[in-house]
């Protein structure tokens, strides 16, 4: 049985010699590390994952497991809508059954502010036909007919859909490798290796490894990776509660929140629950850096953050963590392999009662594990991906902002593209690196 979620206690399912060379090296086994490297192998390329603890040990297996497009940045759209045909694809070529379910989205409204919202972002999205309605109180109560509570309204994509990310993301590394990737776990990047001022491989705790191009999908890594080597991202992480229940009778097949938690169905017949609208922000040395930046952010949702004086030993903006190493010492990326911060119970015991007041046919509902994962997030809430200027060879996929999951594989596809100098098929400049230093106004995403 694969323990969930994963971590350092997970087997190790991708060991071997190092390389001497390879064409690409990918740093980071999350969703869009995995990803990049499958596309990059399908495409012929000879490409190295690395990956210092398990694969998907972080965000990656601790998500909510949603893919839906809706409530995406107008600019994330028609990738989130490639992503989704990605993993019916991707599906069926996997050796488990990953639980991909196609079974709707809903954002319900308290109130008519909160509807208000919904309405002007369906309408914006009108253009790309997804399908979503705007739901009255009678829609909703129609798509969720076993609920206590009455809301104002919904938003309401049937075509979003829901898998199982433990399972999903591992599944998709083994059929990389089936593919001819070479995936190392338990392998830290220390370094860049960079000569005339070029990226031309990477600097492990094993050795060096050649490569003519570099991609960095870190995760909550990535930001203290390209500090190191001069480039500066104002990526920080937040503490995000999940727990999953025994159990339970159907109420809905697909994903819903409210003002309070968000539920799923899952796979094994439970739900994975969450807060709404909840993350919690250790403060440490990039908190401080990048304050101005996110202020739009914050005086917009000033309750959504909850502020902690300091990040456990070992984690990216710890107080305590180096930001300069050398190649031949103990980097943090060593120290820390997993990153496994501790779940907030006050929270769990919240969401698993306010299941149960929501639907009380339920009888009761028994969390029966709690964990939480460090979400890498931007001020605008979109990602970066993008080509470093001021690093040749390297390239960087971050920032997902909790949208990583679902929007996965299209990213992952895209970066192969990138690598290999082919259009990527998308509009990129909104997830430019640059737009943090060229003097452009940050637009905060519609973060719904």
């Amino acid at each position: 049985m694969i323990p969930f979620p994963l971590s350092l206690d997970t087997p190790m399912a991708h060991d071997g010699p190092l390389p001497a060379s390879a064409d690409v090296v990918v740093i980071g086994g999350g969703i869009l590390g995995v990803a990049t490297a499958l596309y990059l192998a399908q495409s012929g390329v000879q490409v190295l994952l690395l990956e210092k603890g398990r694969i998907a040990a972080e965000q990656s297996s601790r998500n909510w497991g949603w893919i839906r497009v809706q409530g995406r940045d107008f600019d994330e759209i028609p990738i989130a809508l490639e992503s989704q045909r990605l993993w019916h694809e991707l599906a069926p070529q996997l050796d488990t059954d990953i639980g991909l379910t196609q079974g709707g989205v809903a954002f319900l409204a308290k109130d008519a502010d909160a509807m208000g919202r919904y309405a002007d972002w369906a309408d914006q999205a009108a253009p790309f036909d997804l399908g979503t309605q705007v739901l009255d109180s009678t829609g909703v109560a129609q798509i969720l007919p076993d609920a206590a509570r009455r809301w104002h309204g919904a938003l309401w994509t049937a075509s979003d859909m829901r898998a199982e990310p433990f399972v999903a993301v591992p599944a998709l590394a083994r059929l990389a490798a089936a593919q001819g990737a070479q995936l190392r776990e338990g392998v830290a990047v220390r370094l860049l290796d960079i000569e005339a001022g070029r990226v031309t491989g990477v600097i492990t705790e094993k050795g060096r490894v050649r490569a003519e191009a570099v991609v960095l999908a870190g995760g909550s890594w990535s930001s203290l990776m390209l500090r190191r080597h001069g480039v500066s991202i104002p990526q920080l992480s937040v503490r995000a509660t999940v727990a999953r229940t025994a159990p339970l009778p159907e109420i809905f097949t697909g994903g819903a929140v409210d003002d309070r938690f968000a539920f799923r169905r899952r796979a094994d017949g439970g739900y994975t629950l969450a807060p709404s609208g909840f993350h919690e922000l250790y403060i440490g040395p990039d908190a401080f850096r990048a304050f101005a930046g996110y202020l739009p952010h914050l005086l917009e949702d000033p309750l959504g953050t909850r502020y902690l004086p300091a990040a456990p030993r070992g984690f990216p903006d710890a107080w305590g963590t180096p930001r300069r190493w050398a190649g031949d010492g103990t980097s943090p990326f060593e120290r820390c392999r997993v990153l496994n911060p501790a779940p907030n119970r006050a929270k769990t015991r919240m969401i698993g009662q306010a299941l149960a007041d929501t639907f009380p046919a339920l009888g009761g509902v028994d969390i029966i594990q709690a964990w939480a994962g460090m979400i890498d997030t931007m001020p605008d809430v979109v990602p970066v991906v993008d080509q470093v200027a001021a690093l040749p060879g390297l390239s960087v996929a971050t920032g997902m902002c909790g949208h990583g999951f679902g929007i996965g594989p299209a990213f992952g596809r895209i970066m192969a593209d990138l690598v290999q100098g082919n259009a990527p098929g998308h509009d990129l400049s909104r997830f430019r690196l640059s737009r943090f230093s060229d003097g452009s106004k940050l637009v905060l995403g519609p973060n719904l």
